[in-house]
């Protein structure tokens, strides 16, 4: 089931929509207010975003800019949902990283359709990431080395998949923690640096010489060698 996360401030309006989202089979969370947008995003994991732009707290501009700005976040649709129709306003919505850009009032069923076309556009998550001799499932939640199935913390896991998901990528500390630990954390840059070292005393062959997940001197950590396997979620 595809989860939505809706922000508007019309509380009537979030109730019909709500209504009708949950119709048509999809889950629905949110919030009527714009403040800790980014950690409710970070902490819903949804697979797409309604957003009002106009909101009593904040703007849904600088919301979507953060949203495209979080590693986390960034490959999440969003959908604008606002009072401000100029063209003007259009481009500035469209080039700020919105997938769609809706203007009140507006019907229902095509809200909804164009969620719908929303989710044809995305491919389908991969269910497995492989490198060389090592397989993380994510349904299952479970990691083997070479055939054999290591034993991870939900940490270990979440930061492993993060980086393997994102091949080549270099990510600073502060980014993972984001990523991973999201924003209501207790914890530090060096938090990041003792996961990582776990990981590689489970997935390395060579710890001291990792093959795996480089150390990028200066700026943080990467994931080389993930080879992507594009198969239907099950």
């Amino acid at each position: 089931m595809k989860k939505i996360l809706l922000i508007e401030d019309d509380s009537d309006l979030y109730a019909l929509l709500k209504y009708n989202l949950e119709k048509e089979g999809f889950a629905v969370a949110g919030a009527q207010t714009g403040k800790g947008a980014i950690e409710l995003c970070r902490r819903e994991r949804p697979d797409l975003i309604i957003l009002d732009i106009m909101l009593p707290d904040s703007d849904g501009l600088d919301i979507c800019k953060g949203i495209r700005g979080h590693p986390g976040l960034a490959h999440l649709p969003v959908i604008f949902l606002t009072a401000r129709a100029s063209e003007t306003d259009r481009i500035v919505g469209l080039e700020l990283g919105a997938n769609d850009y809706i203007v009140k009032p507006f019907f229902v069923r095509e809200l909804i359709a164009r969620v719908k076309i929303q989710f044809r556009a995305q491919p389908a998550p991969a269910r497995l990431l492989k490198a060389v001799g090592l397989e993380l499932d994510r349904p299952s939640c479970r990691v083997r080395l070479k055939g054999e199935e290591l034993t991870l913390t939900a940490t270990e896991f979440r930061l492993l998949e993060f980086l393997m998901s994102r091949p080549g990528v270099v990510f600073r500390r502060e980014q993972l923690l984001d990523g991973v630990w999201g924003n209501d954390r207790a914890v530090t840059d060096r938090t990041v640096d003792v996961y990582i070292l776990r990981l590689r005393q489970k997935i390395e062959t060579d710890p001291a010489n990792p093959a795996f997940i480089r150390s990028v001197r200066g700026f943080g950590y990467s994931f080389d060698t993930a080879e992507i396997l594009e198969t239907e979620p099950q």
